[in-house]
C-alpha cells in the first residue's frame, strides 16, 4: 500500500486498529499478562526481545491478516524490528494493515487535573524516519483525570500543537487525550473535552486532518460531531482498562467510532499456548472487537 491507499483504508475500512505499542514502562506488565514473569530477562534488551517475539507472533497469526484489523500502532523498537523476514511496517502493509508509530515520550506529573506529554525535541526526525519506513501516522497519549477546564484546554492545545509538527513531517497524527475511566466527573469533563477539540479542529487549514483516539464516552454518541468533522479522518476508541466484553459492549453503542484496543485485544493470549490455541484465542478477540467496531 502507498500512502494514499493507506489513507483510504483508514478512512473507510470496516475494522479496527490494534494497539501493539507497549513501551518501556508498560512492557513488564504486558509480558506478565502474556505469562512471562520478571525473572525471564536480565536486561532491558532481553525484555524488549521477549515482547517483540509476542508481537511477531500476533502479526504473523493467520487471523491478523484477515482484513478485520486495518491498522496497528507500534512502539519505536517494534518499527525498527522485523517480522516475516521484512521490516515490521512493510510486513504489516503486505498484510493489509496500516502502520502507526507511538511517538510520545511519556507523561509529566499531574497538574490541574491532567498529565501533559513530556517534551519531544526529536519529533520531526523520528517522523521523517518513520515515513521513510512506510509508516502512515503517529499516536501520542496524554491523560485527563478531572474536569478541570484550564487543564483540559491545555492538554488539547498541546495535542494539536504537536499534531501540527507531525503533519509538517508528512504523517497523519492520532491525538489521544485519554480521559481516565475511573474519574467521577468524566461526563462533565467530556463535555469540556469535546468543545475544546471542536474549536481546534475548526482552526485547521485546508488539507490538514487528524485522527482522534478517545475514551469510550459516558454518554453514547457523545463524539458524533467529531466523527463527522471534515478535518477528522477517523475517531478510534481506547479500551482504557475495560475488559474486552465491557469495552465492546460500550463501543457498540457509539456508531462511527472504531476500536483501537490493547488490553481488549491481548488479554487472553499466553506464551504457553500452542500456535493453534494462540490463533484461536486471538481470532476470537479480533472477531468480537471487529463486530463492535462495525455495528
Amino acid at each position: 500500500m502507498n500512502f494514499d491507499e493507506m489513507r483510504q483504508r483508514i478512512a473507510t475500512g470496516e475494522g479496527f486498529i490494534a494497539a501493539l505499542d507497549q513501551s518501556g514502562g508498560s512492557t513488564p506488565k504486558a509480558l506478565k499478562g502474556y505469562g512471562i514473569g520478571d525473572d525471564a530477562w536480565g536486561s532491558e534488551d532481553e525484555m524488549f526481545a521477549l515482547i517483540h517475539q509476542m508481537r511477531q507472533r500476533i502479526i504473523e497469526s493467520p487471523c491478523f491478516g484477515n482484513g478485520k484489523v486495518i491498522g496497528a500502532i507500534l512502539f519505536e523498537k517494534t518499527m525498527d524490528g522485523t517480522s516475516g523476514g521484512k521490516s515490521v511496517p512493510a510486513r504489516l502493509a503486505e498484510r493489509g494493515v496500516v502502520p502507526f508509530l507511538k511517538v510520545d515520550k511519556g507523561l509529566e506529573d499531574e497538574v490541574a487535573g491532567v498529565q501533559l506529554m513530556k517534551a519531544m525535541p526529536d519529533l520531526e526526525a523520528l517522523c521523517e524516519r518513520a515515513r521513510a519506513m512506510g509508516v502512515f501516522g503517529t499516536k501520542m497519549r496524554s491523560v485527563i483525570k478531572a474536569a478541570n477546564e484550564a487543564g483540559i484546554e491545555q492538554i488539547v492545545a498541546q495535542q494539536f500543537a504537536e499534531g501540527r509538527r507531525i503533519m509538517g513531517a508528512g504523517l497523519v497524527p492520532m491525538l489521544e487525550p485519554e480521559y481516565d475511566i475511573h474519574a467521577d466527573d468524566r461526563a462533565e469533563g467530556e463535555e469540556i473535552l469535546r468543545s475544546n477539540i471542536a474549536r481546534h479542529l475548526d482552526n485547521l487549514g485546508e488539507g490538514e486532518e487528524v485522527m482522534l483516539k478517545l475514551s469510550i464516552p459516558v454518554k453514547a454518541g457523545h463524539y458524533t460531531s467529531l466523527i463527522e468533522h471534515p478535518r477528522v479522518l477517523r475517531v478510534v476508541a481506547l479500551s482504557g482498562g475495560f475488559s474486552t466484553d465491557e469495552a465492546c459492549a460500550k463501543l457498540a453503542k457509539n456508531p462511527g467510532m472504531i476500536a483501537s484496543f490493547s488490553r481488549g485485544l491481548l488479554q487472553d493470549l499466553r506464551h504457553q499456548q500452542s500456535d493453534e490455541e494462540f490463533d484461536s484465542t486471538l481470532g476470537a478477540a479480533i472477531d468480537q472487537i471487529h463486530a463492535a467496531s462495525v455495528r
